[in-house]
């Protein structure tokens, strides 16, 4: 009646700032947690507005992790609209068990994430290599993303090209693998990408880039003057923003929708 958003929803912002703030330190939440053995419950949350949010309005929600004790974290938050504060925040969490929901002193890892995150620090870690090198952590994320969620066959996913291609694989600041791809000879000077996988609570922050751009200097290294790959069709978009176009017509590989697409290396 008031034509204001209702003041319980700056809550739901803040929430939904908190799950990307975890996907910004690409950390999946469900995992992270479950690898770091506890989980975290709200033990307070305030709220101070300053202002309404109307209808149609584009806010920004701004957050931070402000201080962690021993068992808990503090987060503060600032919701605003064209650079005017109308909702500030506070957000405590307690780290606990998940299954007596007890508090536990916060895991150093992840303290360390969280203070490097702060700070500034790459969140991420890539390594390039061979098969028997980054395999296990290669293998983790492509069986995640092609056979549970897309329902692959497995005998399609696994193949002994693996064993002669370049891989790359990213990794978190906890060592979760959540990327991967690969880079096989498809002729002389020719270089084929396959395999381009990223954890799919991931997906939209980066990190199919970052792992595609690895495996494109890899082929720069090696003196390929072209690489192509077998796009997706859900995918054609990212690559075109990559510098990677179309090439030949559409195709079905493994029940998908497919198109090959290419793009020339320079030095």
């Amino acid at each position: 009646m008031q034509k204001i958003v209702f003041n319980a929803h700056y809550l739901t912002y803040l929430d939904t700032a908190m799950a990307d703030y975890w996907r910004a330190m690409a950390l999946p939440y469900e995992a992270s947690l479950a690898a770091l053995d506890g989980d975290l419950y709200v033990k307070k949350s305030t709220l101070e507005y300053h202002g309404s949010a109307r209808l149609d309005d584009q806010l920004d929600v701004w957050l931070c992790c402000q201080h962690i004790g021993k068992s808990s974290l503090v987060f503060k938050g600032d919701i605003r609209c064209a650079d005017r504060s109308l909702v500030s925040g506070e957000l405590i969490y307690v780290f606990a068990d998940p299954t007596s929901q007890k508090s536990r002193p916060v895991p150093p890892v992840l303290r360390e994430v969280l203070l490097g995150f702060e700070a500034g620090e790459p969140m991420l870690e890539l390594s390039v290599g061979d098969w028997d090198t980054l395999g296990e952590g290669a293998r983790a994320v492509r069986h995640a993303v092609f056979v549970q969620e897309q329902q692959i066959p497995l005998a399609l996913e696994q193949d002994q090209a693996d064993a002669r291609a370049v891989h790359v694989l990213v990794r978190n600041r906890l060592g979760l693998p959540v990327a991967t791809g690969r880079l096989l000879q498809a002729a002389p000077g020719v270089g084929q990408i396959g395999r381009l996988a990223v954890n799919r609570v991931l997906r939209g922050s980066g990190m199919g880039q970052v792992a595609l751009q690895a495996l494109l200097t890899a082929a720069r290294q090696r003196g390929d003057h072209e690489v192509l790959l077998h796009s997706q069709a859900s995918a054609i978009d990212f690559y075109l923003r990559q510098g990677f176009c179309t090439r030949g017509e559409p195709f079905t590989e493994a029940g998908i929708a497919h198109q090959e697409m290419v793009v020339t290396l320079t030095s």
